[in-house]
């Protein structure tokens, strides 16, 4: 198994691997030729095409960062507000006619709990999947491993560290679903 095998996998991995690095650096490159455009530049999309896994023409407002970006994959017909950070070292996918907010963060990383375990310098992730219709609000954090279900909104500074049902409103930290409207 190579390093990126097994950070895709979830296993512990290394993140100082050459192909890894060589990835985030090319990643890196990416993100500074899309981050240095405003709207109408004729280079967006070609840079989208090469940063990430599946583009399908998500409108992105600048800056946008990710670790790799391959990982990412975007249903068609979605929007991401300024300034959000999708860390994607296992697989990020969001459904169709998604919007996020300014500030969002997808984290798909982690970290030893252990002081010892942590001090090697491993980590490993877990995929996050935003389903169809999917509304996160500025400044929301969905953590490793959460799924987000069609129709959700999460609230503006949430907190998700529990799975999301389809149709439901999530709001605070961690985020808790709001009672259904009489």
């Amino acid at each position: 198994m190579t390093a990126r095998e097994d950070m895709l996998a979830g296993r512990p991995y290394n993140p100082g691997d050459g192909e890894l690095v060589a990835m985030r650096k090319a990643a890196q490159g990416l993100m500074r030729d899309y981050n240095a455009t405003i709207i109408g530049d004729k280079t967006r999309a070609r840079t989208l095409t090469q940063l990430l896994g599946t583009w399908n023409g998500a409108v992105i407002r600048t800056p946008f960062h990710v670790d790799y970006g391959k990982h990412i994959h975007f249903g068609p017909d979605c929007f991401v507000n300024y300034g959000c950070f999708f860390m994607d070292i296992c697989e990020i996918r969001i459904g169709a006619r998604c919007q996020f907010g300014t500030g969002v963060q997808l984290l798909t990383e982690d970290r030893p709990r252990d002081r010892q375990r942590r001090a090697t310098g491993m980590e490993w992730g877990k995929p996050i999947t935003i389903g169809d219709d999917v509304w996160v609000g500025g400044g929301a954090i969905i953590l490793p491993g959460i799924t987000v279900g069609d129709g959700a909104i999460v609230g503006a500074g949430a907190v998700v560290t529990h799975d999301v049902a389809p149709g439901a409103t999530v709001v605070g930290n961690p985020a808790r679903p709001l009672p259904p409207k009489a």
